[in-house]
């Protein structure tokens, strides 16, 4: 089972970095502390989101059909000479389902998080989300997931790996006041970082070898 942090620290990982600073033009430092935060973000909304029978569908069959991993294929040619706009659209679709009403919160919860302009953000999330739902597709064909609660498991493997302090943070995190709601808590919880061990950040940051 592939990890986050495998997956981060990979070859195909840093590719995904340099490619997504390129289309950006932020440095590749900064980009790989924005993806460290975003990526966990994007795969723990997507866990709260099976966790509902309508959204463990909706998922699946999003996987099975649009978004079956052929993206991670050939990644040198998505970033080559900038990324085409119907992967960027792609992106913006798959944000507003996972995140709702509260993807600008997310947004300026990492830009204050990083210290990097919440447009820039939100074009780095928009290149990610599609990186993340084809990691997410292999991920599912691998393991043969067929059903919510295998979804569930697979995303909770993904986001698992890391030493037990900090998976039980980012556990607290999805939904630190139990209202069912993980978005305002993880915006909470990147913004006021300092005060928890360093969020986010502080959790995910020793991946890029800082």
């Amino acid at each position: 089972m592939e990890g986050l942090l495998d997956l981060l620290n990979s070859p195909m990982g840093k590719q995904v970095i340099s490619g997504v600073a390129g289309q950006t033009g932020q440095a590749e430092n900064k980009t790989a502390d924005v993806l460290s935060m975003a990526m966990p973000l994007l795969l723990g909304a997507m866990k709260k989101n099976v966790s509902k029978p309508e959204g463990a569908q909706g998922l699946m069959n999003a996987l099975s059909s649009k978004h079956d991993g052929s993206i991670l294929d050939n990644l040198g040619g998505l970033f080559e000479g900038g990324i085409d706009k119907s992967v960027m659209d792609d992106g913006a679709g798959i944000l507003g389902h996972v995140f709702g009403n509260n993807q600008s919160n997310v947004e300026n919860a990492l830009s204050q998080r990083s210290g990097m302009d919440p447009a820039s953000i939100a074009n780095i999330l928009k290149i990610a989300a599609p990186i993340v739902m084809g990691v997410l597709a292999k991920q599912t064909a691998q393991n043969k997931v067929s059903d919510a609660n295998g979804m569930n498991s697979l995303l909770g493997n993904m986001l698992g790996g890391q030493p037990e302090q900090n998976q039980s943070l980012l556990t607290t995190l999805l939904d630190a006041d139990g209202d069912g709601s993980i978005l305002d808590d993880v915006a909470g919880m990147v913004m006021g970082g300092s005060k928890k061990k360093g969020g986010l950040g502080g959790m995910l940051g020793g991946l890029f070898g800082k």
